[in-house]
């Protein structure tokens, strides 16, 4: 299937977002020719900046196959933006869906025209603490599994350090470079015709990413941690030291006394009971909640 013409609505985005990236961030950007020329595909790509998107955008509209981004359907009733989110054939995703491959039905519908569907499987930036890539959804493998499409794996860096995640304001001096890789199509065939099951797609969704943390680790010349950040597990233990250091607290004054066993059950998957077991509960249910989205 041939490439879909860029289009009057990206070729204005681009006219307007361009000048500004290229005053703002030297750019060091490698494996376009990763970059299928023809037919649909899926690039996966890593998430530390609230800039990034656009920067990588610039990447993916210079190999002439633009990018369409996940985005909350609502964004597209909003006036222009949501003109322009239409216009650009951005993809609206409907997370008020109970059907897991409803939700992303615009996706699939996509990548069967011959359409780049690109996704950060993240669905948020990243927290972890020095920048590698967290756990990730499952909304590109199932894309993936479902159309059987390429998945080109992206590491990008240095939009980090023009704006860092969550800051409000950017460091513009020294000119920062914006280090992009995108590597072969990650290997998926193993996981073709099988039950979707959520094992299966945890599975090629790790498989996704650990690509994306390979190309990462490349670019910048160091060595991820072992085991990716994960935002639940964090948030779990963090509970569980907050109820501990409480029940210690509560022991010291005498008013009450941690229960037996307290530090044997740590390893435990979510040892919290008491007063705090209601809020760890809503903690872990929030922590779970949100879908893939594009920025």
């Amino acid at each position: 299937m041939s490439r879909r013409r860029i289009g009057f609505w990206y070729r204005f985005a681009a006219v307007l977002c361009k000048p500004p990236l290229v005053v703002l961030i030297k750019r060091d950007w490698r494996g376009m020719e990763h970059i299928p020329a023809d037919g649909g595909f899926i690039t996966a790509v890593n998430h530390n900046s609230h800039v990034d998107p656009f920067a990588y955008a610039h990447y993916q509209y210079n190999t002439g196959r633009v990018p369409r981004f996940l985005a909350k359907s609502g964004l597209f009733k909003k006036g222009f933006v949501g003109a322009a989110m239409r216009g650009t054939g951005q993809i609206p995703v409907y997370r008020e869906s109970t059907d897991a491959l409803s939700a992303f039905r615009a996706a699939i519908d996509a990548v069967e025209r011959g359409e780049c569907v690109a996704f950060y499987p993240e669905g948020t930036l990243t927290r972890d603490p020095d920048g590698w890539p967290m756990t990730a959804k499952t909304g590109a493998a199932r894309v993936a599994l479902q159309t059987k499409c390429p998945v080109i794996p992206v590491a990008q860096w240095g939009c980090n350090e023009l704006l860092p995640p969550y800051a409000k304001k950017p460091h513009l001096f020294p000119r920062k470079t914006h280090r992009v890789l995108a590597g072969p199509p990650v290997d998926l065939s193993r996981f073709y015709d099988q039950e979707m099951t959520a094992d299966l797609l945890k599975e090629a969704t790790e498989v996704i990413m650990a690509a994306i943390t390979r190309q990462l680790e490349e670019i910048r010349g160091e060595k991820a941690p072992e085991r990716p950040y994960d935002p639940r597990r964090e948030r779990i233990e963090q509970r569980r030291r907050t109820h501990a250091q409480t029940g210690r607290g509560a022991a010291r004054t005498g008013d009450g006394a941690p229960q037996a066993g307290t530090e044997e059950r740590a390893d435990e998957e979510v040892p919290v009971t008491g007063p705090g077991a209601a809020q760890a509960a809503v903690d872990v249910s929030r922590s779970g909640t949100e879908e893939e989205s594009g920025k």
